[in-house]
């Protein structure tokens, strides 16, 4: 009689992400997606004042050399209330500096799970997928998903365009609770 051969599990496949806030909502991003940390307060001498009446979430942009970042807010691409961002998160490959609150620590995901199908319009650029941390449902975001591939364009949509309709964030957060996780990954706070 011959046994099986034991079949090796191969080690989880795991990546170093940043939990960082907006206006309280806890989200996450690949930390080889960010180029680099800086207080908001360091763009206040460089950024120049941008208006765009269609894209409200881009209101400055930060030249560096022959480079233009714009500094998307990150409480009004979420659809949550306006907050005074404290950090920036300047992103690799992209021309975009996010403006955040602030970071929670950095830590390691073992699992990215599919957007559920409650998330269908712009969110679904937005967000990679969804990850469960310490009993906590935490988004975890496409850096490319802030702007458009050519921000120009996106200048250009904001001048003649109109806006999609935008999902908000927390509705949508919770609905993906409801059908990607099991009960015992929820975090339930009284």
């Amino acid at each position: 009689m011959r046994l099986a051969t034991p079949v090796k599990a191969s080690p989880a496949k795991t990546e170093q992400i940043i939990l960082f806030r907006v206006s309280g909502q806890l989200f996450a991003i690949s930390s080889a997606s960010v180029q680099e940390v800086r207080s908001a307060d360091s763009m206040s001498g460089g950024a120049t004042e941008i208006s765009a009446p269609g894209l409200r979430k881009v209101r400055h942009v930060l030249r560096r050399g022959d480079r233009s970042l714009f500094i998307v807010n990150g409480a009004m691409h979420f659809g949550l209330h306006a907050a005074e961002g404290a950090q920036l998160f300047v992103l690799r490959k992209t021309r975009t500096a996010l403006l955040i609150d602030g970071i929670e620590k950095m830590t390691t995901m073992t699992r990215l799970q599919a957007l559920p199908l409650s998330f269908c319009h712009e969110e679904r650029q937005w967000y990679r997928g969804l990850t469960a941390l310490d009993q906590t449902v935490v988004p975890v975001v496409h850096p490319e998903g802030f702007l458009s591939p050519n921000p120009l364009s996106c200048c250009a949509w904001a001048n003649g365009g109109s806006p999609s309709r935008r999902t908000r964030l927390p509705n949508s957060l919770l609905q993906a609770v409801f059908f990607a996780f099991p009960i015992e990954h929820r975090n339930w706070k009284a």
